[in-house]
């Protein structure tokens, strides 16, 4: 089969396309027919040596769409299953820029009925994200959430998810992301090149990694959340500071899928590229200004 992996790292130019062998699932793991794979920052970063590792192929990709092929034991999926999955860690051997992909049945869940691969693969990843880091600030319906970058993947998830939580959220973005932040359920909306946001939010999630200036937005003993591992400000006046490192969990998976097909979640596609061009899609993410998901189609 194919696979986009690196070897060295760099610009885009640095991704390959090689031909590896078919793998095969072990216990409680599944192999899946890749239909869709988004390309996310995370594998830009991955590419460009962020993570290290450099000295062997890293594979590229972490969400997938796609049909089951094989089944390890105990996997308690079948063949012939359309499911969604991620596939955790910059360090991969193979990632799901691929023909097939093998992931651990905990990391899986049925796709969403009602689209598309190429749109249910945009959700595990920055789905999860959202979720996990609301789940982090711990706030409580009426209370008030701030997210930045909220026009993004992560953030516009978090804005539809934090709605349904009965939060009162405030959405920070470009002036020209109003209409579409709203529409995903925003309550407020302050431009992001506009006067200095308000501040006393009982809580924000920091999707555009703004650090210390989000952190002065939040009140005292409130929350902040960051969406890169470690990489969270230092607490002051007693809020509490945390980030986000995102965990695959099949079980969670399985309930934003159907919050997909309850009409709850709103998945974007940008554009679309065949894997034998991912390096050109590596491209257009680097030039910024995408709305939604790049998504590689095998």
């Amino acid at each position: 089969m194919r696979a986009a992996v690196v070897t060295s790292f760099g610009g885009p130019e640095q991704v390959e396309i090689i031909e590896t062998a078919l793998p095969e699932p072990g216990v409680g793991q599944v192999r899946i027919r890749v239909a869709a794979a988004t390309l996310n920052p995370v594998d830009g970063a991955v590419r460009a040596g962020v993570f290290g590792g450099e000295g062997r192929p890293l594979g590229l990709g972490w969400d997938v769409a796609g049909t089951v092929d094989a089944v390890g034991p105990g996997a308690g999926f079948a063949v012939g299953d359309e499911v969604v999955g991620l596939a955790y860690g910059p360090h991969k051997e193979l990632g799901t820029h691929a023909d097939h992909a093998v992931l651990d049945a905990t990391a899986v869940a049925a796709a969403p009925r009602s689209v598309d691969a190429v749109h249910a693969a945009t959700l595990p990843l920055n789905a999860l994200t959202a979720a996990q880091g609301l789940d982090l600030l711990a706030l409580s319906p009426g209370q008030t959430l701030l997210i930045t970058g909220a026009a993004g993947a992560v953030g516009g998830f978090a804005i539809q998810l934090a709605h349904q939580q009965g939060l009162i959220v405030t959405a920070l973005a470009g002036a020209d992301d109003e209409e579409l932040v709203r529409s995903l359920g925003a309550d407020h909306f302050v431009p992001r090149s506009g006067p200095t946001a308000p501040s006393g939010f009982d809580g924000v999630l920091d999707a555009a990694v703004l650090g210390e200036a989000a952190l002065a937005l939040v009140r005292d003993g409130g929350s902040y959340a960051g969406v890169i591992p470690g990489a969270q400000p230092a607490s002051v006046r007693s809020v509490r500071t945390a980030a986000v490192e995102v965990s695959p969990d099949g079980a969670r998976l399985a309930t934003l899928s159907a919050l997909v097909d309850e009409g709850a979640l709103t998945l974007r596609v940008a554009e679309t590229h065949p894997l034998a061009e991912a390096a050109k899609a590596h491209a257009r993410l680097a030039e910024g200004g995408v709305r939604g998901r790049i998504v590689l189609v095998p």
